[in-house]
């Protein structure tokens, strides 16, 4: 096996404080949950961090609810069905975190002005809606060859960026499924990628059911069983909705912490 795979307790020691963290996945699919719960398990978890996800859900609002989080960046966080995202509900409207004000347009054009290595992207989203009244720092410019105006959405760094897979081979290439969200913008906008996979193999085989991540796109890799439950890993396993009720109501219930303590210690 190559040096690229190292313990999950190492790969979590690479989130810094004050780092700006994006958590791959999409709603309840494919997220990234033994990474958090190891970062919640270090003797000093994180904190005044930025969370960046495309789609924030259990394994956001655990960072939050963990007090890791200064502010947030995502165009939706909750938890589907099981309803809203029960900490991130309460630290935003106890304003105990920032929250930027993102949508799916907003954040693929920061992250796609960061891979470009220019200070930001023009787009016409956002045209004709008070969205620029909250983010000062869109600013409006002009197209110099049609005149028309448009939103210059600023690029966002990323120092770390986690992502789930199926699978990982000995050469370090990673699977993820279809569901992709933005998780390939993420290897390449992220200063460090890490990738936790449910299994290790020789060889990985294509297949219309993933998507090859080449040896390059991570940084460090982990062999994590399991690591995206109780949200889905298809087509491995589905989302455990009982646990997911399971934390709602120990977060409505005001014990929150002794859940924390419980899965950040299992």
């Amino acid at each position: 096996m190559t040096k690229i795979y190292v313990p999950l307790e190492e790969a979590a020691s690479a989130v810094k404080n004050c780092a700006t963290l994006a958590l791959g996945g999409m709603t309840l699919y494919r997220r990234p949950l033994a990474f958090v719960k190891a970062l919640l398990a270090r003797q000093a978890p994180p904190r005044n961090l930025t969370l960046l996800s495309f789609t924030g859900a259990m394994e956001s609002d655990l960072l939050v609810g963990a007090g890791c989080v200064k502010r947030v960046r995502s165009a939706y966080f909750g938890l589907e069905a099981f309803g809203l995202a029960p900490m991130f509900t309460q630290y935003a409207q106890s304003q105990r975190i920032e929250v930027i004000e993102e949508t799916e347009a907003s954040i693929v054009m920061g992250i796609r002005a960061q891979i470009a290595g220019v200070g930001f992207l023009p787009s016409t989203a956002w045209l004709g809606t008070d969205l620029p009244s909250l983010r000062p720092d869109v600013k409006m410019v002009v197209d110099p060859y049609s005149g028309d105006e448009l939103a210059a959405f600023p690029a966002i760094p990323v120092d770390v960026a986690v992502i789930h897979g199926i699978a990982g081979d000995r050469q370090g290439n990673v699977m993820i499924n279809n569901n992709m969200g933005i998780d390939l913008e993420l290897v390449y906008v992220a200063d460090t990628v890490i990738a936790t996979v449910e299994r290790v193999v020789d060889r990985l085989q294509r297949s219309t059911d993933g998507v090859i991540i080449p040896r390059p796109g991570c940084d460090m890799i982990v062999e994590a069983p399991g690591g995206a439950a109780p949200t889905s890993c298809y087509p491995l396993y589905p989302l455990v909705g009982a646990d997911i009720l399971e934390y709602v109501e120990a977060c409505n219930g005001g014990r929150f912490g002794e859940y924390l303590a419980r899965v950040a210690h299992a």
